[in-house]
């Protein structure tokens, strides 16, 4: 496994928990690397919005409950908007790749609660995967750029890895719900789908947080 993929993986399962200081020397010594690869994999992550950078090393990046509130705010916006264009500018094509991509995203989620053989990682990049076929129906070559931005792995990653079964196959038929208003052509219905689709992941994340942090409280009063 590369340093890029290794840290990035720890960082998602809470390995190297947020704010958590990384060095270039801890970083090597534990994959066993020169620091070159370590410092180009430090780059990208930052760039990525998973680590912030100080004088020496990095830390990862911590979200604040308002933080979580605004970042979820802008990606719904845009992703509404996209959804609402992708139903104007839609093409055939677009419509048979969206419905790919919902087809796999079922598959791997009865995969995943039937046997266990897909992970939350392949369920996350099949969701991707179908909301990039949306975005590029929009046929609007600035939306991806923006969305990039506010598209936090780690907060998209811990909402999925909360979700129970039925709360996934509800994030499934909402998939479907924005494929079938972009099918006809029902912007409204496209943008609100959307928006309710990505509130739904900020909620859980919100949600559980807030039960973390009472549950740390708790423990710290009983010490």
């Amino acid at each position: 496994m590369d340093a890029y993929t290794y840290i990035k993986k720890a960082i998602l399962h809470g390995e190297f928990p947020p704010n958590m200081r990384l060095t270039e020397e801890y970083l090597a010594k534990e994959l066993q690397l020169s620091r070159t690869p370590i410092r180009e994999a430090l780059k990208r992550l930052e760039s990525e919005g998973l680590t912030v950078s100080l004088k020496r090393g990095v830390r990862v990046r911590h979200y604040t409950k308002e933080d979580i509130r605004q970042i979820y705010d802008v990606r719904t916006l845009l992703e509404g908007y996209a959804a609402a264009q992708a139903s104007i500018h839609r093409t055939d094509l677009d419509l048979q790749e969206m419905k790919a991509a919902n087809a796999s995203y079922e598959q791997v989620i009865n995969v995943h609660f039937k046997t266990g053989e897909s992970t939350i990682e392949d369920i996350l990049e099949i969701n991707r995967r179908f909301h990039d076929c949306v975005i590029k129906a929009s046929q609007n070559q600035h939306i991806q750029s923006h969305i990039s931005k506010v598209v936090v792995l780690p907060l998209i990653f811990r909402s999925f890895y909360w979700f129970n079964e039925e709360q996934m196959r509800n994030s499934l038929e909402t998939h479907s719900t924005i494929l079938k208003a972009i099918q006809e052509q029902d912007v409204e219905r496209a943008r609100v789908a959307m928006h309710e689709h990505i509130y739904h992941g900020r909620d859980q994340v919100l949600h559980h947080i807030k039960n973390i942090e009472e549950d740390y409280s708790i423990s710290r009063k009983t010490k």
